[in-house]
Formats: C-alpha cells, structure tokens, sequence
C-alpha cells in the first residue's frame, strides 16, 4: 500500500525521491587478495554465511541527497503536524 513520505532532513520535500534496490550478492572471498571466489547461492552459502534480511530497497531524498530506510520517510510524514494525513 502506498503511504506518503516526508524527507526527515530537508522537512519539506513530500514528492521527489529516489528509490535504491538493494540486490545483495552472497559471495567468498580470497583474505589476500579480496577477490571473489566464488558467487554464492542459498544452497552453497553453508552454516557460516548469513543470508541478506535487509530491506528490499532505500529511499533517497530528491531534494537534499539523504538516504534512509523507507520507514524513516513515512514515519515523518505521519507525524508532521502540517500533514492532511492526521
């Protein structure tokens, strides 16, 4: 469900945003070198490899440049006492 955004930093922006996917790819690397091995996948990652559980995107305020989770934007909007939302 789309929900509205308020930039935290700026307090102003309400519509200009840049939405970042995060794509994370498990990989191994050489200690050494810090080259990668290897591209993991969930069936090779093994019992010491974490799998990604971040948030399948960021929001980036066109505006000023910040960039946070999507939560942060619509939190502030919900609070903002200038809002139409409240």
């Amino acid at each position: 469900m789309a929900q509205p955004y308020l930039c935290p930093n700026c307090r102003s922006n309400r519509t200009r945003f840049n939405l970042i996917a995060q794509v994370a790819t498990p990989v191994k690397m050489d200690p050494g070198t810090g080259e990668v091995v290897e591209e993991l996948t969930d069936q090779t990652m093994g019992p010491f490899h974490i799998p990604y559980n971040g948030p399948p995107y960021k929001v980036q305020c066109g505006v000023c440049g910040l960039v946070e989770n999507e939560l942060t934007f619509i939190k502030h909007a919900q609070n903002d006492p200038g809002s139409t939302q409240n």
